[in-house]
């Protein structure tokens, strides 16, 4: 494969946010959110310069050891070659280890700006090659495919290639998300993670993923019983006890909630006349923010000034 040849002009992605799991969609469900993360590359004649406003601002690496960063270089690997220097902006506002996807955010971002920024890029790094790309740099495909496609997702492992489809949620359903002060790494919450479970537990959980997706897509009136779950919420519980408390009052309101992804964020799947009241459930100690559903997933945008407000 020749060398690529790369666009002088800069491109601008945007990543959204997402939710995983869904309750006993564990590893396989996701949620796309209209909360979003913008970066803008462009290829420079030298170096790297990476400026970071928003979450993650004074904390996030500048230099090869960033997430996006990593991302981009991968991708560029396998596009057939790196550009000389790099300048990269992000304007981040999906927060960090809360379980709102924002490591996937950030992968995303980085392999379709690497390929919008290469001339060519779509028939060397096709669709398909960039889901199986980001779950292998995630590890896991839930978050990523959801990230991507947008909208509501399955996604699974097929021959140790990553596969997802994508369905389109009810218009009625309202994300609201309890985001807490304080983080949890996945690492930290797949730990508590038991290594076998009950079999009635699992046969449980099988049969509410199946009526989650009949009740996130066409019957939103079946989102309590098929946002129950048994594989993992209960046993990351000792590691964010305050989200598990919170996931617990709203189900005993009739309020179909779960922790998001690896937590500790709250989520909760209501509609339009309730979300403002659900919003106000959660008291001090919460930002709570009724969010859209977002249909798009990773998208190039045309090169417009952009704010993290």
């Amino acid at each position: 494969m020749a060398g690529p040849a790369f666009r002088a002009a800069a491109v601008r992605v945007r990543t959204p946010a997402t939710s995983a799991n869904l309750g006993p969609g564990f590893d396989a469900l996701g949620l796309s959110l209209g909360l979003y993360d913008d970066v803008v590359v462009r290829v420079a004649d030298s170096g790297l310069h990476i400026d970071i406003a928003g979450e993650g601002g004074d904390t996030l690496p500048r230099d090869e050891n960033h997430l996006l960063v990593r991302s981009l270089r991968t991708a560029f690997d396998l596009l057939g070659g790196q550009p000389r220097g790099l300048e990269v902006v992000c304007a981040n506002r999906i927060p960090h280890g809360r379980g709102l996807g924002s490591s996937s955010a950030a992968i995303c971002a980085g392999i379709v700006a690497a390929r919008a920024v290469t001339i060519g890029g779509d028939s060397r790094l096709d669709d398909n090659a960039l889901l199986e790309l980001a779950t292998e740099i995630e590890g896991h495909p839930d978050n990523v495919a959801a990230c991507l496609l947008g909208g509501f997702t399955l996604s699974w492992m097929e021959g140790g290639a990553a596969r997802a489809i994508r369905m389109e949620p009810a218009d009625s359903i309202v994300p609201v998300v309890f985001v807490p002060a304080g983080a949890v790494l996945t690492e930290t919450a797949r730990g508590l993670l038991p290594r076998t479970v009950p079999h009635v537990d699992a046969a449980a959980n099988a049969g509410r993923a199946a009526l989650l997706v009949e009740a996130l897509t066409r019957r939103p009136e079946l989102l309590l019983p098929a946002t129950e779950d048994r594989l993992h919420q209960d046993y990351r519980a000792p590691a964010m006890p305050e989200s598990a408390a919170l996931v617990e009052r709203l189900r005993a309101d009739g309020v179909p909630a779960v922790i998001s992804g690896a937590g500790p964020t709250v989520l909760a799947l209501v509609d339009d006349h309730a979300a403002d009241k659900v919003a106000r459930l959660a008291g001090e100690g919460w930002a709570a923010n009724r969010l859209a559903l977002d249909a798009a997933g990773t998208s190039v945008l045309p090169l417009a000034p952009f704010s993290v407000h």
